[in-house]
């Protein structure tokens, strides 16, 4: 029964990992590593195996001793903490967990017995695989995607490299095993990328901080430009420019190579470019006009009723002629008030055409074996499909064979419509139906042949009755141009087919020189001096705020500013000079400067200070007003932020900790007031208390002894107990 409810002999990713662990215990394969991109996952699966034992009793006699003398140092209290109470017996058991949530010591412990060979199963985020040489004989991964800030994505080939690297022990080990837990289909591409993929490119993240600008400023005839002129950055940008004029090359060769007029002179050349340039104008004029046209007031009259003909080209291809089978308007922006103004805000447009095009599948232009393999199948429930979407479907062209073109059902907006045809045709009410698409289709191809010049088209003046004096002077413009078109001497004196042919040859040379001109502008932007304007726009937000003077001379403020570099330098000292500390007791005011290094992400949909004491929410909403002024200033002077998420970044998750911190509590009673792992906690103890010590630094400085005793002793009262406890390594 207990089998049944989800014992061991359930099913899911957890039970798979048992067995896995367990094949490699009995297969002699361990000391394994386990990877998870999670810290919760970690300690979940690590959990999961807690009734497995995997060390003697000499080995569990060792972990004790190594254990309690290395938590010696502690305080008794310390001693008690939940985190470290419930490590003991996991790795008793040969199991360990590791990643940043852990207290620094718990880490260190793991990493000792690890290394000694006493654990033998560890579970570990990938920051394990980096920096320390922790080898193991197998290495397993329970995910082969990962959250990486913004998107749920493959690892990469280096990520991959980097883990699976610590599979296989020099001199003890003649090979490594990696077994990797797949949950989901993975394309042949993605996996042949992951293994033999190129490493991953080393790029530069250099930028300048108003930090490193003040601190180059003070100095004399220290000039930034110089700095980045001589940085990687700078070098990168270089390389790219000789294979850019490279490429401009080739595309100026490929250019010179196309032949417009074979055997002719520079006058016919001369020819053939003014004829190219009156018809790109007329285009040009003719989509003007077709704007006009596509108004609601103008066109809505004719796309109301199904059957009209209309040309519609998605995202750049045009699906010829198309037959309007339902027109749509967004649901409730008739309405008033709120609901109205939400429907009109939603996504998509107010108004939208179901319409039937010819199209085609587009894998059925995919030639590939496992393609093929399918195509039978395809074409037999080619009929099936009645949806179509640009994405799926490219148009039909007269080279298609006509088994695999079919009439299927797209939404479109206005903006899609090329021309709208005067001919109309009997649409059935239901046209999902294979027989209903076809002899659609046949109506369609009989128009087209009754009209082999072309179709008859709606006047935009007598029948669209569109009396508009802009579009009056581009219909003037349009008739003046195909009059020079058809007088012009390509028209009269040159056949159709071989004026289509000079004209494209010369389309195809004037793209290619476009496409040299713009290579060659980016080879020359690459070679000017990166980050040269953000300089620019950084010194003009020193000077607004004070920094610097008028002559470009470091100010009061500015000398301030070059102490901080572990959180915003800029709010922080906008808070020293407004003299918000100054009213502050000392652990408020360590509690006010959490918010600038605390980066845990809170709940998106409430107000972070909510549930504050005053004392509490009081500063925080100051820092908040100072943290707004100094974005407003950096927008003024065209820095590219956004006010709100530039304000959200101080985070006053950690304040309530900090102030009971400060105030003596016992560390385990200030775990309960974050929502975050011990090992994080320490970590921004750990930053808070050096932005406590640069901002004594920066009071000593400006010579306010008073702000410089209180941070001083904002610095004692964060140094205590586990927070900052010796390393083991020393």
């Amino acid at each position: 029964q207990k089998r049944k409810r989800g014992g061991a002999g359930g099913k899911g990713p957890n039970n798979d990992l048992h067995r896995i662990v367990k094949l490699i215990m009995t297969r002699n394969l361990n000391p394994v590593i386990v990877f998870s991109f999670s810290k919760k996952d970690c300690e979940k699966y690590a959990l999961e195996l807690k009734r497995e034992d995997y060390t003697d009793e000499v080995e569990k006699d060792l972990v004790s001793q190594v254990y309690s003398n290395a938590l010696e140092s502690l305080s008794e209290d310390d001693r008690t903490l939940p985190q470290v109470e419930a490590l003991l017996p996991l790795l008793k058991r040969g199991i360990g967990i590791h990643h940043g949530g852990l207290l620094p010591i718990l880490k260190e412990i793991v990493e000792i017995l690890f290394s000694e060979g006493l654990i033998k199963c560890l579970f570990a985020t990938e920051t394990f695989a980096i920096g320390i040489n922790m080898p193991a004989k197998t290495v397993v991964f329970t995910n082969t995607r990962k959250w990486d800030g913004k998107e749920i994505r493959w690892v990469t080939s280096g990520e991959y490299i980097q883990m699976s690297g610590r599979a296989g022990r020099r001199g003890k080990d003649d090979r490594g095993v990696v077994i990797q837990m797949m949950d989901e289909k993975m394309e042949p591409t993605v996996c042949k990328g992951i293994l033999y993929g190129d490493p991953d490119p080393l790029n530069s993240s250099y930028r300048i901080s108003y930090n490193m600008l003040l601190n180059m400023l003070r100095v004399e005839d220290v000039d930034p430009e110089y700095l980045l002129r001589a940085s990687f950055h700078q070098f990168q940008q270089e390389c790219e420019a000789p294979a850019l004029e490279a490429k401009a090359d080739d595309a100026e060769a490929e250019a010179n190579a196309i032949e417009i007029v074979p055997e002719g002179t520079e006058e016919d050349v001369a020819a053939v470019g003014e004829y190219f340039g009156m018809d790109r104008q007329l285009l040009l004029t003719q989509r003007k006009m077709m704007k006009i046209q596509r108004r609601p007031e103008h066109i809505l009259p004719f796309v109301q009723s199904s059957g009209r003909l209309i040309d519609v080209t998605i995202d750049g291809e045009n699906y010829g002629w198309g037959i309007i089978v339902r027109y749509k308007k967004k649901a409730g922006t008739g309405t008033s008030g709120s609901a109205g103004q939400a429907a009109a805000n939603a996504a998509g447009p107010d108004h939208s055409i179901d319409v039937l095009l010819a199209c085609v599948d587009r894998h059925f232009d995919d030639t590939s074996p496992n393609a093929e393999a399918r195509r039978e199948e395809d074409l037999a429930n080619l009929g099936l499909l009645w949806r179509g979407t640009a994405r799926h479907c490219r148009p039909s062209s007269s080279e298609d064979k006509p088994g695999i073109v079919s009439m299927r059902e797209f939404t479109v907006g206005l903006d899609t419509i090329d021309r709208i045809s005067a001919v109309r045709l009997f649409v059935p009410q239901d046209t999902k139906p294979t027989e209903a698409r076809k002899n659609i289709m046949k109506s369609l191809q009989e128009v087209e042949r009754r009209f082999p010049e072309a179709l008859p088209l709606l006047d935009p003046v007598k029948d669209l009755k569109i009396n508009v004096g802009e579009f009056n002077k581009l219909l003037e413009r349009a008739s003046e141009l195909k009059e020079r078109l058809a007088s012009h001497k390509l028209s009269t004196e040159i056949d159709g087919e071989e004026r289509l042919k000079r004209v494209s040859a010369y389309e195809r040379k004037h793209d290619q020189m476009d496409i040299a001109r713009a290579l060659r502008r980016e080879a020359r932007s690459c070679q000017t001096m990166v980050m040269k304007d953000d300089l620019r726009k950084m010194k003009r937000v020193l000077k607004e705020l004070g920094h610097v003077d008028g002559s470009g001379v470091i100010t009061t403020k500015g000398r301030t500013a070059c102490e901080v570099n572990t959180a915003n330098e800029l709010v922080v000292v906008e808070l020293i000079f407004a003299g918000i500390f100054n009213d502050l007791t000392v652990e408020q005011s360590v509690a006010l400067l959490s918010c600038m290094i605390f980066d845990e992400k809170g709940k998106d949909d409430e107000d972070p200070a909510q549930g504050l004491k005053s004392y509490l929410s009081g500063p925080y909403y100051k820092l908040i007003e100072l943290a707004r002024t100094v974005v407003k200033v950096a927008i003024g002077c065209k820095i590219e932020l956004n006010e709100d998420e530039f304000v959200d970044k101080f985070n006053p998750g950690l304040m309530e900790a900090v102030y009971a911190w400060c105030k003596g509590a016992k560390f385990v009673e200030v775990q309960k007031l974050t929502g975050t792992f011990e090992g994080s906690t320490i970590r921004s103890l750990r930053r808070l208390e050096e932005l406590v010590r640069q901002l004594a630094s920066a009071s000593k400085s400006i010579g306010n002894l008073e702000l410089q005793a209180k941070f001083e002793k904002g610095s004692e009262l964060l140094k205590r107990d586990i927070v900052f406890c010796s390393s083991l390594y020393l």
